[in-house]
């Protein structure tokens, strides 16, 4: 990697500059005199580089009753840092919007779930423990609650100042768990997105 190629990782247009300030590091001994230091200076800052990971928004889904059609359209993308993110496989994620405030008191990673928040789901999660908040479909309608498996049902929980009634669901009903919402990213303060 050149000087110029440097400059560009770090948004330096002259590669002079580039070449003075390595020569600088060498002379007080920061950087080794050796010829291959372009090419550790050139890895050191890839492995600086903060990514950007581009999450589709699918929808929204209720944290009440069960009536927003579960429709899987790429509406937008969460752009987010994956220092932010939780989860070790990004290609399994989509963000949902939150629509309601039946979970305004659960807790994922220390946040509750409030109207308009964007949740995180992990598409790979599709057979959730007790007391994971689930995306699920049913009867076609997308739903986020927090599960529990009871003999002979499911029942949905919600977790809210307000008092909501469980879903239950019979084993025959048409129900299916779309994923786990692992992690929730806050409405920002002051206004619209």
């Amino acid at each position: 990697m050149g000087f110029r190629e440097i400059g560009r990782e770090i948004n330096i247009l002259h590669p002079q500059i580039i070449k003075y300030h390595i020569n600088q590091l060498k002379n007080v001994g920061l950087l080794p005199q050796e010829k291959n230091v372009i090419d550790k200076l050139k890895q050191s800052l890839k492995e600086q580089v903060t990514k950007i990971l581009r999450i589709p928004i699918l929808g929204a889904a209720n944290c009440g009753i069960a009536t927003l059609i579960a429709e899987e359209s790429n509406q937008d993308f969460l752009e987010i840092s994956q220092k932010l993110i939780t989860s070790s496989r990004p290609k399994d994620l989509f963000a949902l919007k939150a629509s309601g405030n039946s979970l305004n008191k659960a807790n994922i990673g220390g946040l509750s779930i409030e109207n308009d928040d964007y949740l995180i789901v992990d598409t790979s999660c599709k057979n959730p423990k007790d007391d994971d908040y689930v995306v699920s479909i049913i009867d076609g309608c997308a739903n986020v609650k927090k599960i529990k498996r009871e003999e002979g049902r499911i029942t949905l929980l919600s977790e809210s100042s307000e008092n909501i009634p469980p879903i239950y669901i019979h084993p025959e009903d048409s129900y299916l768990v779309n994923g786990k919402v692992i992690q929730v990213i806050k409405k920002p303060t002051g206004g619209e997105i």
